[in-house]
């Protein structure tokens, strides 16, 4: 009996920071969970990061570091198509196709576009506003079934959808209409300080967000801060008890218990004992990778290899994908 095809999951993380245990929880670990059973393409979405401004030499450093970092956690370029966004040009060529085919009214509509423009008002360039384009053409440049991205990337997703439709009923089936898989939980890790904004990378406030990277005593000391409640009963609602919730979430996906089990754990218990021991599971929980980092980071000509064979992969599926997009619109191709 011929074997079942493997669904296909793409997704992508922007190297514009040190990543946070949002990005772990709610995107890599999944990643990893995702390898045996689809059949994965991840990427280091470089070309979005020259939306905001970044120096040369710091965008170097963090494709290099990003790369390290989900190779130390456990992404695996035998298993899964690893490879940097930049190092395959279909991705620009299929975006400015893509552009015609995305309505303007759709893109000035999305929630990214409108919260970075605010936060920075002098920068609002057309890169910015075509970001979902870019989005899309990394999706349906696969052929993808699946993609694994957060709550605030859904509406991204959604778009890439009905561009997907779009073109296909112009031209003819083309491209596989994508869906968006949240992860069970952890989809959404909040900020320490602030438990009603999500955790990110860019906040000014350090003690807001836990780094992959962060040594365990810094783990400590930033959970020991984390705002909490003004009771202090220990139970999951994320409605009243933001803080709190927030905590539960991360030592279930720390532990692996369910949030229920853990509201089990800490009956009875204070604040305090909370933090102490959601610090020591997020320690111990992200020992490993912070120590394969240490050792992977070292070793460039590794992976630049990692980086030149996953292009090469990716490519491939890239340039079939173009071929057929350029026959359908009519193009003369040499």
């Amino acid at each position: 009996m011929e074997q079942e095809q493997k669904k296909r999951v793409f997704s992508a993380v922007q190297p514009t920071g040190s990543l946070t245990i949002g990005n772990y929880i709610g995107a890599i670990k999944n990643f990893i969970a995702m390898q045996d059973e689809y059949d994965c393409i991840y990427a280091v979405a470089d070309l979005h990061s020259i939306t905001v401004d970044i120096k040369p030499e710091i965008l170097r450093k963090n494709v290099t570091d990003v790369t390290a970092l989900f190779l130390a956690a456990g992404i695996d370029p035998e298993k899964s198509v690893f490879f940097v966004q930049s190092h395959v040009h279909e991705h620009a060529e299929l975006t400015w196709i893509l552009n015609c085919y995305t309505q303007f009214g759709e893109a000035k509509r999305m929630t990214q576009f409108k919260d970075k423009s605010k936060k920075a008002p002098e920068n609002v360039n057309v890169g910015l506003f075509d970001y979902p384009s870019l989005m899309a053409a990394d999706i349906l440049l696969y052929q993808t079934d699946c993609v694994p991205v957060g709550k605030d990337q859904m509406q991204h997703v959604e778009l890439a959808r009905t561009i997907a439709e779009r073109f296909n009923n112009r031209n003819g089936q083309t491209f596989r209409v994508p869906e968006g898989v949240l992860p069970k939980l952890g989809a959404k890790v909040q900020s320490l300080s602030n438990p009603s904004a999500k955790m990110s990378k860019s906040d000014v406030d350090p003690n807001s967000s836990i780094l992959i990277l962060d040594k365990p005593e810094d783990i400590v000391r930033k959970f020991r801060r984390a705002v909490t409640d003004s009771d202090s009963e220990i139970r999951y609602d994320p409605t009243n008890k933001p803080g709190v919730s927030n905590l539960l979430t991360i030592y279930s996906a720390f532990t692996g218990k369910d949030v229920k089990d853990c509201e089990k754990e800490f009956c009875g218990k204070d604040y305090a004992y909370l933090k102490a021991q959601v610090a020591e599971a997020t320690a111990e929980g992200l020992r490993s990778t912070r120590e394969n980092f240490e050792r992977l980071s070292k070793q460039k000509d590794y992976l630049f290899s990692v980086m030149k064979t996953g292009a090469e992969k990716a490519s491939y599926i890239a340039r079939r994908t173009m071929s057929k997009v350029w026959r359908k619109l009519g193009f003369v191709r040499p």
